[in-house]
């Protein structure tokens, strides 16, 4: 477990600099350049990612199990991920309707696939993982929302098709992680035979 916490503290740490120290890293940014702090940046949110992975893969072979989700919870499940797909998906197009209302589709995709997956999987390790992440979601959208309204930040949405294309092709990608992709990288089947 130790691992994964870790990684969660290396990745969702990087990924809070704009949330809890904006001056500090706008400084970092001026003092060393825009580059070399993308970089940095990068190579520590890899490194959490990795633990992360690791960390969880671990965690999944002694579990401890904190409560049992009903097995309808997974149709819920597989809804929200649609939903989280199509927002995450929302960051490859121009501003439609969409993103334009929401404003931060990603970080929304974020909590509301963390909200599944706490939905349907019960384990310390589940728990941990999928919390921090929405713990980490809700703080960022309101520290992104709060930078919009201080910055003065206006969306002007373009036509709808800026939302559907990119969409369509989270709703596609969603239905290859439902038919075999998240079973292939995750090593769980979404309709639970692994």
């Amino acid at each position: 477990m130790f691992v994964m916490i870790a990684g969660l503290v290396l990745f969702l740490g990087t990924h809070s600099v704009r949330v809890f120290a904006d001056d500090w890293r706008a400084g970092q940014i001026a003092a060393r350049g825009e580059n070399v702090w993308k970089g940095i940046y990068t190579v520590i949110a890899l490194a959490g990612l990795v633990l992360i992975v690791w960390g969880y893969g671990l965690a999944r072979e002694a579990p401890v199990p904190i409560w049992d989700p009903p097995l309808w919870l997974r149709h819920v499940t597989l809804t929200l991920n649609a939903v989280a797909f199509f927002l995450a998906a929302q960051n490859a197009g121009p501003v439609g309707p969409v993103t334009a209302r929401l404003g931060h589709p990603m970080v929304l995709a974020a909590k509301v696939w963390a909200i599944a997956h706490l939905m349907s999987n019960g384990t310390l390790a589940d728990i941990i993982l999928f919390g921090s992440i929405l713990a980490w979601a809700v703080a960022d959208f309101s520290a992104a929302k709060r930078r919009d309204r201080q910055a003065g930040t206006v969306r002007i949405a373009g036509p709808w098709r800026n939302d559907l294309i990119p969409g369509a092709v989270g709703i596609a990608l969603w239905a290859a992680f439902v038919w075999g992709l998240h079973e292939w990288l995750i090593g769980v089947s979404v309709f639970g035979k692994g």
